[in-house]
Formats: C-alpha cells, structure tokens, sequence
C-alpha cells in the first residue's frame, strides 16, 4: 500500500482514537428517530456489499460490532457507534442493488438523502469503492448529492488485498482522475483492506485529524 501523508502524532493519534471501546448507540429507520446532533459525525456509505461493515469493524478492532453479511442490502437503517468521545461512527445503507423490497430500497435511499443533506454536524462521509471494480456510474447520484449538498467526502478503496500489486496505483491514479472535477471530493485516495489490515492505519490517522481541525 502506498504511503499516506500522516505525521507520526496524527497515526498515533489514530491508534488512540480508534483503540477506544467502541459500542453500538443506535439504529435509525427514520430522520425523527435520528440521534442528537452532537459532536461530530463521519459517515461511511457505498454500494450494497461493498464492505463498509467490515471496515468499521477492522477500523475499530471489534470483529462483531457492525454486523456483516454476503446478502447486499443487510444493512437497512443508519448505524450509530460511540466510543463516548466526541465522534460518532454512521455506517449506511448500501446504495445500489440490494435483496429487498423496492419500496424498502426507495425508503432507505431516501433516508439517506435526509441524512446527508441535513446533518449539520456531519464533517465527512467516507464513500467506499471496491478496488476491483473501481468507480461506476451507480456511485455518481451519491457524489453528486455529496458535491451539491457541499458535503465533504473521501473515497476508500477497499478489498485492495484482491487486486495484484502492480494494478494498484493505476487503479488510485484513474479514481484521483475521476474526482478532479468534483468540488467537495477530498484530493487524496485511500487504498485499504479489511481483511489483512492494509491501509488502516492512514484511515485512522485521516480521521484524527479531520476531528482535530473541527476543534
């Protein structure tokens, strides 16, 4: 995996952050239902199966704190972790195809339009790409809300651990590509793998220091 640019303090600060007991606060079906803004909020949304339950769990070291499935569409509401400091973890719906009701897919893309569009104290979404398969247009109505909405974002590769090492920075080349033009993309690509732990610790650090410039 290609090096981030993190200092020393910001890993470290990552390690500290995410090495605390994280829990799960709350799982939201509706915007009334949603809780207190408070703090700040980073969000990790994606496609259906594009493992964003699998890295809450590598990121927070808990195997079992968001629950996991091969069935796309297993994640259904907007899933709230806290480690009792001032960041809450909000693991989404998947976007895309999904093994559910149309009319309950239409409810949830709903729901997650809501969140983003008025959550004030949400300061970044993490969007999830599957490495392999790189960004495709199922992701540009997420983006694009994202950008209108002057929401701020980062793209995560993961399951890089499947994909040969010589592909890798082709494939973060093409996806830095495809965000020059989008106004509220953040400029560096992270490549990671839930699996194997690659690229944790840059995730880490990057959301370190993202909670400390909203200081």
């Amino acid at each position: 995996m290609p090096d981030a640019p993190y200092t020393p303090a910001e890993m470290s600060a990552g390690r500290k952050l995410f090495a605390a007991d994280w829990q799960f606060v709350a799982a939201c079906g509706s915007l009334p239902a949603l809780p207190k803004m408070t703090g700040v909020e980073i969000a990790f949304a994606g496609r259906s199966n594009v493992g964003k339950s699998s890295l809450v769990n590598a990121l927070t070291g808990r195997d079992g704190l968001a629950r996991t499935s091969n069935t796309p569409g297993r994640t259904q509401e907007l899933i709230f972790f806290s480690a009792g400091g001032r960041l809450r973890l909000v693991d989404m719906p998947g976007y895309g195809y999904a093994e559910a009701p149309k009319s309950k897919v239409a409810a949830w893309t709903e729901l997650i339009r809501a969140y983003l569009r008025g959550r004030a104290n949400l300061a970044r979404v993490y969007v999830l790409i599957d490495a392999r398969h790189g960004l495709k247009t199922t992701d540009d109505p997420v983006l694009d809300l994202l950008d209108e909405a002057a929401v701020s974002y980062q793209i995560v590769l993961t399951k890089a651990d499947q994909i040969k090492e010589p592909a890798r920075p082709k494939i973060l080349e093409a996806t830095q590509a495809a965000l020059a033009k989008r106004t509220a993309a953040y400029p560096e690509v992270l490549l990671t793998a839930s699996r194997t732990g690659a690229g944790m610790g840059e995730l880490r650090a990057a959301v370190a220091r993202l909670l400390a410039e909203t200081r």
